[in-house]
């Protein structure tokens, strides 16, 4: 915390530390240099049998890993140094370098080490045994700036951690991709990025204090505290849009990590990408917990009790079969496994022997004499008659359908009377919400019903199993022939007979099983690739941004693919948009981890200048949440201001829009979902490069979005249009005209076509 403001150091001391940031950069050419060599030598191995294959993998994917670290590491390999008064400095990177003698200190500490927490956390008042504290500025591979921070004297400064060089990030234009901010790390962010990693870590904090950075180097300092945990089980992160999880994407791989899953909730189920749109009521009635009920009384409905004798007919014998005929068999099915598709096995067995009976019974009756001739041979056989006719098959599928979770809950959704039967007690209105035509695209709300009904439905993998047992036999026996020809080819021409006996075969030195074991295929993929594809992997931790729009329904799922419960979840009550997502972080965690989460908060916003945050500030006063907004630490260059346009207000966006452009830097234009279209249009045709929609790109042109599709995002210049139909069209409009407001990292415009709200009569 500078004393004073921080100044450029002379050049005398620019000169000193460019020559030790040069070696430290000789060190990393050289360990790139050596890790590319080392790549380059796994990639030729000769992998002659699969577990060479997977040795060599492994040390692909592993110095593969190692020169993405050291390439991320060039753009600002060194980020500051600390004076300590017992030991000499230390200096602090985004990678660790060795020193050259075994017993010194590190040539360059990575960030995530614990040597390194002084350089973020160290102040006046307790300085941790640091006298300076030095912030080194880059381009390149030149030192172009030092500012440093005298601790020692213990007279306190701003609060802020490297002054300077945080608020020459936070003034810098952005490029439409999040970067990291290893050099900016405030206190009371590295507090929560060092957190244990023990159950479910929430973040709270205001629009502009860093949660999505801060839950991201948290990622990366967890990788790099556990890496074989989570490199062995994976970790995962959820964003809110396509847009955002592209807004982030160059973060971790920028520190090294490239490992990570992202992923939104419609992507989460392997296979299906869900981008289907529905009303917010909608998605609500899906997200509450009450639709696990619903679920399992869908999936009870499917098990069909007909209300008269059915009949079918085997080999022209017209067998029946009554409802308590099915009753049984269903009591029977259920016993045996509560699972829908597991279960169909036992019920469709039960259902076969039961029309068997009366298959022998009538047969029995017709043969001469009166008495039932027929012997177990002829049972079976007749079994196997019945198991095999068509007309039982389709009458078992009748009664107990095999169900995926598509075709039930597509079926579901798609017929009134289904819903009517699943929702016993729900109002005629609340079933409406569920209905929609089959075939309809799948939307986000969707997919945490799909795992439910999986695990509701379960999968009938006997025939994969039986299949990989037929490979396997198969396997040990071509093992077997291929030692019995080695065993046969060893020489019999030897004159002596000892010497004979000394040769050993490929029998002696492995047996058949090894042999086959080692001809199974490798799996070569990441474990970020093998968890995509694969809905019963579990995750060693998942972060969650914008945690607050989060369902009941869409918690269960993460929880599902997390046990252990150890989650980050990043997000601000005040900035809630949907109906099903939290009030309370209590209310919403305590149903899905008990006592198992605990609270941290963000308070100071360095995003947003204090002049926007003021405006923003008066919104969120008026939406009644009772939060409060975060302090800002810098002044804005531009006052934020609003114009009336009249009517034409898509013309007038387009104007300065275009105005906006000419600016260094990101624009978006902020507007209600029903002006999208009509306002996309219009700025296109007086702008290049304009994206709108959920998958909308800021690195390309302005981009027209609504308030939920900016969550978490942040650009230079922001316009926000009719703020009044915002309000009146956002289910919490008072949280989505505050979450417009407050994505302005230089310029807010507001433009309306009638009066301004009250809440923005600071504008006025």
């Amino acid at each position: 915390m500078p004393t004073t403001q921080p100044e450029l150091v002379p050049h005398p001391e620019i000169a000193a530390e460019q020559q030790y940031v040069q070696e430290l950069y000789g060190r990393l050419d050289a360990a790139r240099n050596l890790a590319a060599q080392r790549l380059k030598q796994a990639i030729s191995w000769p992998a002659v049998d699969p577990q060479a294959l997977q040795e060599r993998d492994a040390t692909v994917r592993f110095q593969t890993e190692r020169v993405t670290a050291l390439d991320a590491a060039e753009a600002g390999l060194c980020v500051g140094r600390i004076d300590r008064t017992e030991d000499g400095p230390l200096y602090i990177g985004r990678i660790g370098l060795a020193a050259d003698d075994a017993g010194g200190d590190p040539a360059l500490v990575d960030w995530r080490a614990p040597a390194a927490r002084p350089f973020y956390t160290a102040t006046p008042v307790q300085p941790l045994g640091v006298d300076r504290r030095r912030h080194i500025r880059t381009r390149g591979r030149t030192v172009v700036r030092l500012d440093d921070e005298v601790l020692a004297d213990g007279v306190a400064g701003s609060g802020l951690t490297g002054e300077a060089a945080l608020l020459d990030a936070l003034d810098t234009a952005r490029t439409g991709r999040m970067t990291d901010i290893v050099r900016t790390i405030q206190a009371e962010q590295d507090r929560i990025i060092r957190a244990d990693d023990r159950g479910v870590l929430v973040v709270q904090g205001g629009p502009g204090t860093g949660k999505t950075a801060v839950a991201l180097h948290r990622a990366a300092y967890l990788l790099y505290t556990h890496r074989e945990r989570l490199a062995r089980r994976g970790l995962l992160v959820v964003g809110p849009t396509p847009t955002f999880l592209r807004y982030i994407a160059d973060v971790l791989p920028s520190l090294g990590e490239t490992g990570v899953l992202l992923a939104g909730l419609g992507q989460l189920r392997p296979g299906l990408d869900a981008r289907g749109t529905e009303s917010a009521e909608a998605a609500a009635v899906k997200g509450g917990l009450g639709m696990i009920e619903v679920l399992a009384a869908a999936v009870a409905d499917r098990q069909v009790v007909p209300d008269r004798p059915v009949e079918v007919t085997v080999d022209g014998f017209a067998l029946r079969l009554r409802p308590i005929d099915v009753r049984r068999a269903q009591n029977t099915a259920r016993k045996a496994d509560r699972l829908h598709n597991l279960a169909r096995a036992v019920f469709a067995r039960r259902i076969v022997d039961t029309l068997t009976k009366r298959y022998t019974e009538r047969i029995g009756a017709d043969v001469r004499g009166g008495g039932n001739l027929l012997d177990r041979e002829d049972v079976a056989s007749l079994r196997k008659e019945v198991a095999a006719e068509p007309a039982v098959r389709l009458l078992i599928d009748d009664l107990w359908p095999v169900l995926t979770p598509e075709r039930l809950l597509g079926e579901l959704f798609a017929d009134p009377a289904r819903i009517a039967a699943a929702t016993p007690d729900w109002s005629d209105a609340d079933r409406a919400l569920l209905h929609r035509p089959r075939g309809a695209a799948w939307t986000p709300a969707d997919v945490p019903l799909l795992e439910e009904a999986e695990e509701l439905l379960g999968f009938d993998d006997s025939a994969q199993r039986a299949r990989a047992e037929r490979d396997r036999r198969r396997r040990l026996a071509e093992a077997q022939e291929t030692l019995d020809v080695l065993h046969g080819s060893r020489s019999v021409d030897l004159e002596d007979e000892h010497l004979e006996a000394e040769v050993l075969s490929a029998g002696d030195l492995i047996d058949a099983e090894q042999l086959a074991e080692r001809q199974q295929t490798v799996d070569s993929r990441t474990t970020a690739e093998r968890a995509a594809a694969d809905r019963t992997w579990t995750f060693g931790h998942v972060v969650v941004d914008e945690a607050q729009e989060l369902s009941p329904m869409a918690w269960r799922l993460l929880v599902r693919r997390c046990p252990t419960r150890s989650m980050t979840a990043v997000g601000d009550l005040a900035q809630t948009g949907t109906l099903a997502g939290a009030s309370r972080w209590e209310e919403t965690l305590r149903p899905h981890v008990g006592d198992a989460w605990r609270l941290e908060e963000l308070t100071v916003n360095y995003r947003t200048p204090a002049e926007i945050m003021a405006v923003a500030a008066d919104v969120l006063a008026a939406g009644g949440t009772g939060a409060t907004a975060p302090r800002s630490v810098r002044p804005a260059t531009e006052d934020p201001w609003a114009e009336l346009t009249g009517p034409g207000v898509a013309v007038r966006v387009a104007e300065v829009t275009a105005g906006l452009a000419q600016h260094e830097g990101t624009t978006a234009v902020i507007v209600p979902a029903s002006r999208v279209a009509e306002v996309a249009a219009a700025v296109s045709e007086r702008v290049s490069g304009v994206s709108s929609g959920p998958a909308a790109d800021s690195s390309l042109g302005p981009v027209v979005i609504t308030p939920a599709e900016a969550k978490g995002l942040e650009f230079d210049s922001v316009l926000v249009v009719d703020p009044q139909r915002m309000l009146d069209e956002g289910v919490r409009g008072h949280n989505d005209l505050y979450v417009a407001l407050t994505r302005a990292t230089q310029r807010l415009g507001v433009l309306s076509p009638g009066e301004l709200p009250e809440e923005l009569s600071r504008l006025a």
